[in-house]
């Protein structure tokens, strides 16, 4: 849980702005030190993503098990998700929309233990906007509905623990 309030307070003091090239994949991540992914290399690799997608992520750290993504999701039509060996936390950076949370996923297709499908049948709105927190706990279907401008994502994958 500690290495969680880390990457939350760091990303949480990453503002985007225009600046240098990002690079192609971050600086593996030292455990012997603490790692710091510019807001200019952040600006830089989310100007980068490719405009003509729903949904694009540019990695900032991997420090494993956990993985730190910012995800840009355009006002496009989302797909749904379900991870069954992981929790997902997002923390809004810029933008609103609403969550969709529960209910059935529509044809649903594996990739190991994730499932992706194109909406989802019941399930519960919440709406958010920027500087809120969102946790989906494993095993629960979610999707991104009522986009009405571009929201930009912190997200990390959290495993499941025994």
């Amino acid at each position: 849980m500690s290495r969680l309030v880390v990457f939350t307070a760091l990303l949480l003091s990453i503002g985007v702005t225009a600046g240098a090239q990002a690079p192609a994949t971050p600086t593996p991540t030292d455990r012997t030190t603490a790692t710091v992914f510019s807001a200019a290399d952040l600006a830089a690799g989310v100007a980068k993503l490719p405009g003509d997608r729903a949904a694009a992520s540019v990695r900032v750290f991997t420090l494993a098990p956990y993985n730190v993504n910012v995800e840009r999701r355009l006002a496009k039509p989302q797909g749904a998700s379900l991870h069954e060996a992981q929790a997902e936390l997002f923390y809004v950076i810029e933008g609103a929309a609403t969550l969709l949370t529960g209910g059935t996923l529509v044809t649903p297709t594996r990739n190991g233990a994730n499932l992706a499908g194109t909406g989802i049948d019941g399930g519960t709105r919440q709406a958010f906007g920027k500087g809120d927190f969102l946790l989906v706990p494993s095993g629960v279907a979610h999707q991104f509905v009522d986009i009405q401008s571009p929201i930009q994502l912190m997200a990390i994958y959290l495993p499941n623990t025994q």
